[in-house]
């Protein structure tokens, strides 16, 4: 705050103290003292006037970096204000108190309903994998396309209530990451193995070479995103194959020949509830899975990009490159 902006502010009771100044000057003036006096003594008043007003402004803009300083750091505690000079300030700061006092109020509310909720769909995950269980080994005691395609279903069903316990999880930040340095070919073959039936029911070829890379990552979570990836390579892949690739730059693709994403959807694939074309024509589409792995990529800062072209096919991309973690 400038000197010239405290004045502005302060405008009134500079016009009062340059009228008392003036007033004081007539005064001694009319009392037949001397002008020279007259001057000095008026000229005296206002230098004095002047350094309060200095004063005043310095004392003000030492108040007000602290109140800028408070608000760059919410939340704010009022022992952190400035003191108050005035019954107005003091009102303030008994106001931020009762502020934040409703805020770390709905805050706390807020965390214990989070884990309340996230404590209930993990019991609900683990108790609705026994009748999925059941129904599994019911349809695996005869082998005939009915029962191969209730199988593929009953696999979606799985995998849409473990997404639900992602999507919950995925607010926890760093608490629920492991850092480590993780084999690749290990991640990439247990997710394989899951899809196996998928890949055999749709006559879909798989294509991957074992690698030996390693990865400073958390396994749980590139697991996740490599099962979305997969999970959505095969759901858009109607004939042809699946590949998935690790650079020696680190990369891991999964590039498949489905039907590809129009160049108008690719920019927004990864948002919330986005389903473009394809999602559209899919009615099952809820626009998630890609906008989970996006996430958490991002809580592992890794990149995750897409290339497609429509009837060619995708290629999903995500950059295994980890310099701002840390092994635990």
């Amino acid at each position: 705050m400038s000197f010239w902006t405290y004045l502005k502010s302060h405008r009134y009771a500079a016009l009062v103290l340059a009228l008392f100044t003036a007033v004081f000057a007539l005064v001694l003036w009319l009392y037949n003292v001397s002008t020279e006096a007259a001057l000095y003594a008026g000229g005296l008043c206002a230098l004095i006037g002047l350094g309060l007003l200095w004063a005043g402004w310095m004392h003000a803009r030492r108040a007000r970096e602290a109140r800028m300083e408070a608000l760059e750091n919410l939340p704010v505690w009022a022992g952190s204000l400035p003191e108050a000079g005035s019954p107005e300030a003091e009102d303030f700061r008994a106001m931020a108190e009762k502020m934040r006092a409703v805020c770390a109020q709905l805050s706390e509310e807020n965390d214990r309903a989070r884990r309340e909720s996230l404590d209930w769909y993990t019991a609900w995950v683990h108790q609705i994998k026994t009748p999925i269980a059941v129904m599994q080994m019911t349809l695996q005691s005869e082998d005939t396309p009915e029962h191969r395609a209730l199988e593929a279903e009953l696999f979606r069903v799985r995998q849409y209530a473990e997404m639900a316990l992602t999507y919950l999880r995925l607010g926890e930040g760093a608490s629920d990451l492991v850092i480590r340095t993780v084999k690749l070919d290990g991640v990439i073959r247990q997710a394989v193995r899951k899809y196996a039936a998928l890949f055999v029911q749709k006559k879909l070829a798989l294509r991957y070479e074992p690698t030996e890379a390693e990865a400073l990552t958390d396994e749980k979570w590139l697991s996740f995103i490599l099962e979305q990836l997969l999970d959505n390579a095969v759901k858009y892949t109607p004939a042809g194959s699946v590949t998935i690739t690790v650079t020696p730059e680190k990369v891991l693709r999964v590039q498949d020949t489905g039907i590809g994403v129009a160049a108008e959807d690719l920019p927004r694939i990864f948002e919330k509830g986005f389903t473009g074309y394809n999602g559209r024509a899919d009615k099952t589409a809820t626009g998630l899975g890609l906008y989970l792995c996006r996430q958490a990529a991002d809580k592992l800062h890794h990149r995750l990009w897409a290339e497609s072209e429509p009837g060619r096919g995708s290629i999903f991309c995500l950059d295994l490159h980890s310099d701002e973690l840390e092994v635990e």
